[in-house]
């Protein structure tokens, strides 16, 4: 019964800490990368392309892309968030078990490859909305960085940075 008791006080003291510290978000995470949807993409959408002097029409298209990879990306983000949260439960028993630890470690990898898909398909949809003069634009940003330093292209990746925080980080985590 005592230990029972133990098990259930260290379950809810872990739910209290780790609804807490993600209730502030993605972060910078230990490799300085930024997870997805970092910046103020929702509110600012378009910050950081005025270099690329888009048409209004052009603006809407892409805050309407912008949009729609948002609402496509939340379920498997709070999925995501969820398993993450299921591993580190399963990390703290007090015999952690391999067979099951290795399977959500293998979820969370297949959620996260379906996030950068959808991630490519919108970057590669916002390239389609642009003329060639300002993809030659976007390119001269850095465009494909998000590999290397946590930088992804997408709108407000140019200089400054901005809503395209799409990369793992420094050595691909």
């Amino acid at each position: 019964m005592k230990k029972g008791v133990l098990t259930i006080m260290a379950v809810l003291v872990m739910v209290a800490l780790t609804t807490t510290s993600f209730a502030y978000g993605w972060g910078q995470g230990m490799r300085g990368g930024r997870g997805p949807g970092y910046g103020n993409c929702q509110s600012g959408d378009l910050q950081g392309l005025a270099a690329l002097n888009l048409t209004a029409d052009q603006e809407a298209k892409i805050k309407s892309l912008r949009e729609a990879q948002l609402k496509d990306a939340k379920p498997l983000q709070d999925k995501m968030f969820s398993k993450r949260g299921e591993l580190k439960l399963l990390w703290l028993q007090q015999n952690p078990n391999q067979e099951k630890i290795v399977a959500v470690q293998k979820e969370i990898r297949s959620l996260r490859d379906q996030l950068q898909d959808k991630q490519t398909n919108h970057r590669l949809a916002v390239l389609k909305v642009l003329t060639p003069e300002q993809q030659t634009k976007v390119q001269a940003f850095g465009a494909g960085r998000g590999s290397g330093n946590g930088r992804g292209f997408g709108p407000g990746a140019g200089p400054g940075g901005g809503c395209g925080g799409y990369g793992p980080g420094p050595r691909g985590n």
